[in-house]
């Protein structure tokens, strides 16, 4: 097996897991103020195919991390025998949600130690740590035994990964024969974006520059994966681009007080980047995969 990394871009280098840790541990509170402090995911604003408008703000933010949580649910079918790996859990409202619903287990593993602590937290106060564990861990080399899961999701978690390959490989040695993997990738739309957008968007979030969607078929064809169905969300991550930009804008006071001045300054200018970037140029694709069967 031949493994290699993304290519960055000119003057950026790819965050080594360390990196993303940091970046999480200080900002993860950031981006719960500007974006939802129920998940760090691209919300569900609509379900596939839906052109129904939606509001704006937090609350409104909070319910579609809550859609798309039980969307994910219903794609891989969960039942009660199920333990799904959720690879990237940040503050663990996607396990918690997927073992609510099933009535099984759930793993997740993060990189944030901050993260970590609010997942563990947070599974205690919704009484449900005895089927919902986290722990420390890197996508790119998971410390679990082969065919330890029946189910995987890495949601706008592989985007981090200086080498989405081995990511993909990792999956699919830990999924048992027949266990789903749901995945979600960026990728660009309408053309390029300015460098200074896709800079701001790379900074922020201490991520790789965007995929396409063939080459991320190539990487879990090469990982040993089948497809099942691909979803365009980009719909989804338009709107929320414009919800980060107004909750930024009426939370600022707080972002103020909880980072200063000098960060709220500088945010100031990267905001209408990062909005522009995910109005105009960066899509969504989420992907169901699925390990075969032993013959």
């Amino acid at each position: 097996m031949t493994v290699t990394s993304d290519p960055g871009v000119n003057g950026f280098s790819p965050p080594t897991p360390e990196d993303i840790g940091t970046n999480y541990d200080k900002l993860g509170s950031f981006h719960g103020m500007i974006a939802s402090d129920v998940g760090l995911h691209i919300g569900m604003w609509t379900l596939p195919g839906e052109r129904k408008p939606a509001s704006t703000l937090l609350e409104l933010s909070n319910r579609s991390q809550e859609r798309a949580n039980d969307y994910h649910y219903e794609t891989l079918g969960l039942t009660s025998t199920d333990h799904v790996l959720d690879i990237g859990c940040r503050s663990g409202g996607t396990a918690i949600q997927l073992a609510r619903r099933s009535g099984g287990r759930a793993t997740g593993i993060d990189v944030s130690r901050g993260q970590l602590a609010e997942a563990v937290a947070s599974a205690q106060s919704a009484g449900i740590s005895d089927r919902v564990s986290f722990q420390y861990g890197n996508a790119m080399a998971l410390e679990f035994e082969d065919e330890s899961f029946d189910a995987a999701v890495a949601l706008e978690v592989f985007p981090h990964l200086s080498d989405r390959q081995r990511g993909y490989h990792e999956a699919f040695r830990v999924l048992r024969p027949g266990g789903h993997f749901l995945v979600s990738e960026f990728d660009l739309r309408n053309g390029k974006p300015s460098d200074e957008e896709l800079n701001a968007f790379l900074q922020t979030w201490q991520i790789m520059p965007p995929t396409s969607p063939a080459k991320t078929l190539e990487r879990a064809a090469n990982a040993g994966f089948d497809l099942v169905k691909v979803e365009d969300m980009s719909q989804n991550v338009a709107f929320s681009g414009e919800g980060m930009a107004y909750l930024y804008a009426d939370r600022r006071d707080d972002i103020v007080q909880a980072y200063g001045a000098e960060a709220a300054d500088h945010m100031d200018h990267v905001m209408p980047l990062i909005r522009s970037f995910f109005n105009h140029h960066l899509g969504s694709h989420l992907y169901l995969l699925r390990k075969p069967r032993k013959a």
